[in-house]
């Protein structure tokens, strides 16, 4: 098929500095089975939360260019790291392609809270970003949520690497701090952390809390990349019961991304090992 006179059918671009996107892949892939679909894991690269804001900015540039190098009709930045530090340089390099990113989803989570305290795990680099805390600030004014940030360093690095008795430990460190100040509703500012919701949970029933709300905001994101693929009619039609097709690529090892995707989204697609250069 020839995706220059079928827009429709060119893949749509899904990346992360890890594993994390997966979390958002599987709400696209739910809500838009028939889309075709290219997965980007910088692995080798990660984390992202951890270094400066400008090497973030120019390594997903690097990133989005091998998207874009393969034919894609969109990119979903499905990083939060990432899209505070990258977003506006992406959509300023590629202005006629729609670019989706994520952000910790604080407006929702003011709206679930009932106690009025709202503790948001992420990254510090997304914690310190001045776009997130504008965002906080605008949010806290409208709504006088309080807003507990709590910077989860090494979580990533430990999901990543299927810790799974180092990712309790650290969660048990970053969770019950917000518990004890009295949040009843968690953001997930991260997309890694919704693959291990079932921990939080453990955490926060271990912890007594009842009735603790957790944020993941992959359903919000694929449904802006439904909104802009339709304004742009590039939504692919079904074909059949043919479903859209994924592909994989890593910065690092296929072979741990395989089994990254078979346990934790129960899938198993082509996975290829890339280089992404300097931007």
């Amino acid at each position: 098929m020839n995706t220059q006179a079928h827009p429709e059918d060119a893949p749509v671009g899904v990346f992360d500095s890890g594993l994390g996107g997966l979390s958002i892949l599987r709400h696209i892939r739910a809500q838009l089975p028939h889309e075709h679909l290219i997965y980007v894991a910088d692995t080798g690269f990660a984390p992202y939360g951890d270094k400066p804001e400008q090497v973030v900015a120019q390594r997903s540039l690097a990133v989005a260019r091998f998207l874009v190098e393969r034919g894609v009709k969109a990119i979903v930045v499905a990083c939060n790291t990432a899209t505070i530090s990258a977003v506006r340089l992406m959509r300023d390099t590629f202005p006629d392609l729609p670019i989706v990113g994520v952000e910790p989803g604080l407006k929702p989570a003011a709206a679930a809270t009932r106690s009025g305290k709202v503790g948001v795990l992420a990254t510090e680099r997304t914690l310190a970003g001045a776009k997130f805390l504008q965002l906080r600030d605008q949010i806290t004014a409208a709504t006088h949520a309080q807003f507990l940030l709590q910077p989860c360093r090494g979580l990533v690095d430990r999901i990543e690497l299927g810790d799974t008795e180092g990712t309790r430990a650290l969660l048990q460190r970053y969770v019950t701090p917000l518990l004890d100040q009295g949040a009843d509703t968690l953001v997930l500012g991260c997309t890694h952390y919704p693959l291990v919701r079932a921990a939080i949970e453990d955490v926060i029933a271990s912890a007594g809390a009842r009735a603790v709300t957790l944020v993941d905001t992959g359903d919000a994101v694929t449904r802006q990349l439904v909104r802009l693929l339709d304004a742009g009619r590039l939504l692919r039609s079904p074909s059949g019961d043919a479903p859209g097709t994924l592909e994989a690529w890593t910065s690092a090892s296929a072979t741990a991304l395989s089994a990254a995707f078979n346990s934790l989204i129960g899938i198993d697609p082509p996975v290829h090992e890339a280089t992404f250069g300097e931007a």
